[in-house]
């Protein structure tokens, strides 16, 4: 595993770094992480400038680093990059989950406040779609059960609200996954528990992997 990634996730995205603890191979744990660092490289695109052509910039950045990857040619000396084509290479991922994760993050770049219907969409293609991709990666034969729950974290980070209304499907959804695909989804249980503290936060998800609940 590439442990400068591994802390940067650990930094920057601690629940679903938690989550891929659970996940006993390392070097699967590894692809998992490649699809989070991905989703954060997209996701600092829209906020890293004021300017939506620079953001613009920045996606296609991302979006020739995929061209590189799937046409096998030589792929650019980033980190995040190099890691994503070693997952994309090991899992057989299919180019189109990632570039809706990438095609999601233009609607960031649009000033203009999303509606809900919008906000629901974002949710499904940005946290919906990347737990959709790892739980492929940890071998589930649906790997579609994940994308609710992948969504209901993303939905809780910016509409809790809304996100409310879909935590039963979500929860149906998710017990369908088999043990070893579970922490695709338990960050999800982040967005359902009123655990305050750190260790009460880490006791949840240690209980939602235990039973694969939400």
């Amino acid at each position: 595993m590439d442990d400068d990634l591994d802390a940067l996730i650990r930094r920057v995205d601690p629940d679903r770094w938690l989550s891929s603890r659970f996940v006993a191979d390392p070097a699967t744990r590894a692809d998992v992480i490649a699809i989070y660092a991905f989703d954060h490289e997209l996701a600092r695109a829209p906020r890293v400038t004021s300017q939506s052509m620079l953001g613009e910039i920045r996606l296609a950045w991302w979006r020739e680093a995929l061209d590189e990857i799937f046409e096998a040619r030589a792929v650019r000396a980033h980190p995040t990059a190099q890691a994503l084509a070693r997952a994309v290479a090991r899992h057989s991922l299919p180019r189109e989950s990632l570039e809706m994760m990438l095609d999601a993050r233009y609607r960031e770049l649009d000033p203009a406040p999303m509606i809900d219907a919008e906000r629901a969409v974002w949710a499904d293609e940005t946290g919906g779609a990347v737990s959709h991709v790892c739980a492929m990666i940890l071998g589930a034969p649906d790997p579609t059960l994940a994308k609710a729950a992948g969504a209901l974290w993303a939905l809780s980070k910016v509409d809790p609200q809304l996100a409310a209304g879909r935590r039963i499907s979500a929860g149906l959804a998710a017990r369908g996954l088999p043990a070893g695909a579970f922490p695709a989804v338990a960050h999800a249980v982040f967005a359902t528990s009123r655990a305050r503290s750190e260790v009460a936060r880490r006791a949840r998800l240690i209980w939602a992997v235990a039973i694969g609940r939400l």
